[in-house]
Order: C-alpha cells, then structure tokens, then sequence
C-alpha cells in the first residue's frame, strides 16, 4: 500500500499533538499565500512595467503626430485651394479628414488595451490551491508548472 504524501509517515503522524498538526497546517499555508502573493507581485510588475512603456511611446509619438498632423493638415488645405476648392471648404474637408484619423487612432488604442493580460497564472494556482484545501488531502491535485 502507498504511503502518504505528507511530510510525515502515518506511525509519526499518530504520535504528534492535534495542536502540532493544526500548528504544522497553519504554517503551512501561511507559506503558500506568501507564494502566492509573490507570484502576483511579480506579475503585476511585469504589467505595469509593460504598460508604463507603452504609456510613454504613445505618449511621445502623440506628440510627434500631432506636429505632423498639424503640418500635412495645412499642407492638404492649401493644395485643395490650390486645385480651386473654396479656403472654408478645404479647411473644413482637412478637419473631417483629421475626425476620421482620430476615430481611427481611438479604436486601435482599444484593441490594445484589450489585451492586458490579468493576472492568468496567479489565478489559476490561487484556484488550484482553494481546491486542495477544500479536498483536504491533496490527492489528485494537478501538477504545477514551475515559476520562471
């Protein structure tokens, strides 16, 4: 017959105190919230640290494409008056040009703030560790990948 998988056999198990083995439980998950808040720690500053690079090159080529935009935006308005288009008219079709630019920047910033990634390991070792506390036992748990 297989012997358990705990730290101790089933003959040292019987002759430590209920207060020894509460006492050994609590520590030990104790120990694994520790883990897990580290891995989330971890994590998040992997995220936040990615976020923040995103947030400053955005940030400076917003800066660089609004002097652009500002530059082809007169640039379009007077070769449409050029090619006879009345000066309020090709104003106003530079203006609904740049409209679409923006509605168009808006969705891409969307797009790609939709794939922030949330945490994924730390949920799911959080989930595997409820189910073993719920079980008990341990038996059956799946087996963990490690932590790069």
């Amino acid at each position: 017959m297989a012997e358990p998988a705990g730290r101790y056999s089933a003959g040292a198990a019987s002759q430590e105190s209920v207060g020894g083995l509460v006492s050994l439980a609590v520590k030990d998950i104790t120990q694994l919230i520790r883990y897990e808040l580290d891995l989330a720690k971890m994590e998040l500053k992997t995220d936040v640290r990615r976020i923040g690079i995103g947030a400053a090159l955005f940030g400076l080529s917003a800066f660089v494409g609004c002097l652009v935009l500002m530059l082809l935006c007169f640039a379009l308005a007077y070769g449409l008056m050029a090619l006879g288009i009345w000066g309020w008219a090709a104003f106003l079709i530079t203006a609904g040009t740049c409209v679409l630019v923006a509605a168009l920047a808006v969705g891409v910033g969307i797009l790609s703030v939709r794939k922030f990634g949330g945490l994924p390991r730390t949920r799911r070792t959080v989930s595997d560790d409820i189910a073993i506390l719920r079980r008990g036992d341990g038996a059956g748990a799946p087996p963990r990948t490690p932590v790069k």
